[in-house]
């Protein structure tokens, strides 16, 4: 933007340059302009500062520098500017606090600063602007509860989406009779959500990403509130912060006694392992000792899914998977189809050892009470569950689809190496009882389990290594955000993976695992 722009004449009252590309900064003279009305340069590529000198122009009534690349602070000179009737600098670079004098703007009526990197408390001075219609902080870093703005009796639009937002949802904005339209999405709101006034209309009111929240009209299937449950929240927050000041001191010293109690276990784990792998390593004789059809039904019952049991001298850990096969001379072909299934071997894989799906079994990984993971722990689960993915799906003779990838199905052994379960049942089941195989559409059927099973494949399609893709993506998304995609705040189109787009780039950090910087996700990922 040329200086010279600030030599015009001092009559002039309108000045559109939007839309024009136009570079550069703002002349820091541009103030000289006192009788400007109107500035408007939003669509643009301006950088540098707003200048302070805009707040000289006292008959300034609408400034438009939005989706431009602003950097720097609000001068709270603007703020001087008090005919000023809408203020739009939102699609910027802005950093710094929201100006406390903005109260002094006693004739805005649109307020639109969303899109930067804003931060700190919003300025209580903002319920002095009565003349507010529409407020617009979404999408910055504001921190806080929601100020006292119970005078803006004229507000119809409020967003305050995407911040770092807490506490309850103040009462009065049921009062707000003029009020269209709130978003408070993806903050740390608690406690009740109002059903008046405008929260009476699910389509006048977005609440999502706030976990915490309670009660509200029926649609938005939230979980109903508890007198009783608040109070204990409340005093289990206090007893948290202790518990986090006592743990500090002596966090050190467990840490050294954990990694040698790990040691030792390590140490005895692989000598076990050592044992058990020299009982089944070869393949020209049996991989098992012969178990009889009686053991195995003392072991199991009549029916059922996993058992873990003992067999053999050495009363060896493994798990039975039962499956009914009932079609006549299935039970052949099946053997058959699990001595080839026999030579898959990969690490990041449990090992199929005999006619009934076998696994060594992994102690421990179905405990919900173990400690969670850390993020670096993730990652490694993360790169095991792929490896077993790649090698099932590219570098076995033929390709291999799991079909029913979950975290359930991803077990940890004592050193959090992940191995994949359940690999090829889907393909055994479709080959040898296809008309079982298509019946079976219950959530822990092989049609794959709500919510991780790619649509295609739950309606119906034929298993295919592309599934496993989307369900490895879905397991991704809970690891690092903490949420399943069963979660009460999914309904509809809203997912799991729409909620995580929703959020990037800018605030992606409003979604992450509240537990990721502790120590994370839980062992096993339990179901």
């Amino acid at each position: 933007m040329p200086h010279a722009i600030s030599n015009l004449s001092n009559q002039l009252t309108y000045l559109f340059l939007g839309g024009n590309f136009i570079s550069g900064s703002i002349p820091h003279d541009i103030g000289n302009l006192e009788s400007l009305q109107t500035f408007k340069v939003e669509q643009s590529l301006l950088t540098g500062t707003i200048p302070s000198t805009l707040g000289n122009c006292s008959y300034l009534l609408y400034l438009g520098l939005d989706y431009n690349m602003l950097h720097g602070s609000i001068p709270q000179e603007l703020m001087e500017a008090r005919s000023l009737v809408a203020l739009n600098v939102s699609y910027n670079n802005l950093t710094g606090n929201l100006p406390s004098e903005v109260g002094k703007l006693e004739n805005l009526i649109q307020l639109y600063v969303s899109h930067n990197q804003l931060s700190g408390h919003r300025p209580q001075t903002l319920g002095s602007c009565l003349s507010l219609e529409e407020i617009s902080l979404n999408r910055n870093l504001f921190e806080g509860s929601i100020i006292n703005i119970r005078g803006l009796r004229d507000l119809k639009f409020l967003d305050l989406s995407n911040n770092n937002l807490s506490g309850s949802i103040p009462g009065y904005l049921v009062n707000l009779s003029s009020l269209e339209y709130v978003n408070l999405s993806v903050n740390s709101h608690e406690g009740p959500v109002p059903s008046e006034g405008a929260f009476r209309n699910f389509s006048q009111v977005s609440i999502f990403g706030n976990i915490n929240l309670c009660g509200g009209i029926p649609e938005l299937q939230l979980r109903p509130c508890s007198v009783e449950g608040e109070i204990k929240r409340v005093k289990s927050s206090v007893k948290k912060k202790k518990l986090v000041i006592g743990i500090g001191a002596g966090v050190a010293m467990f840490v050294l006694s954990v990694i040698g109690i790990i040691s030792l276990c390590w140490l005895k784990k692989r000598n076990k392992n050592d044992r058990v792998s020299n009982m089944f390593s070869s393949t020209t004789v049996p991989v098992h000792e012969r178990v009889s059809y009686e053991e195995l039904h003392n072991a199991t019952g009549n029916f059922g899914v996993v058992y873990k049991t003992l067999l053999g001298a050495e009363n060896i850990a493994v798990a039975i998977k039962v499956l009914n096969l009932s079609k006549p001379g299935a039970a052949k072909s099946f053997s058959a189809e699990c001595e080839a299934l026999k030579g898959v071997r990969h690490r990041n894989l449990v090992k199929l050892l005999t006619a009934c799906s076998s696994v060594d079994y992994k102690e421990g990984t179905s405990d919900t009470t173990s400690r969670p993971l850390t993020l670096r722990e993730r990652f490694n689960v993360a790169i095991d569950v792929a490896s077993a993915l790649e090698y099932l799906h590219v570098n076995c003779h033929d390709p291999i689809a799991h079909c029913d990838l979950k975290p359930s199905n991803v077990l940890l052994d004592d050193d959090l190496t992940a191995h994949v379960s359940d690999f090829g049942l889907a393909r055994l089941l479709l080959k040898f009882d296809q008309e079982s195989f298509l019946n079976q559409l219950s959530s822990v059927g092989v049609r794959g389990t709500i919510g991780y099973a790619a649509p295609e494949y739950g309606m119906g399609g034929q298993p295919s290594i592309h599934d496993d893709v989307y369900s490895f993506g879905i397991v991704l998304l809970e690891m690092f955000t903490g949420k399943r995609p069963t979660n009460e705040l999914f309904e509809g189109s809203f997912t799991l993976y729409s909620y995580t787009k929703s959020t990037l780039p800018e605030s992606v950090m409003d979604i992450v695992d509240t537990l990721i910087l502790q120590r994370g996700l839980r062992v096993g990922f339990p179901v």
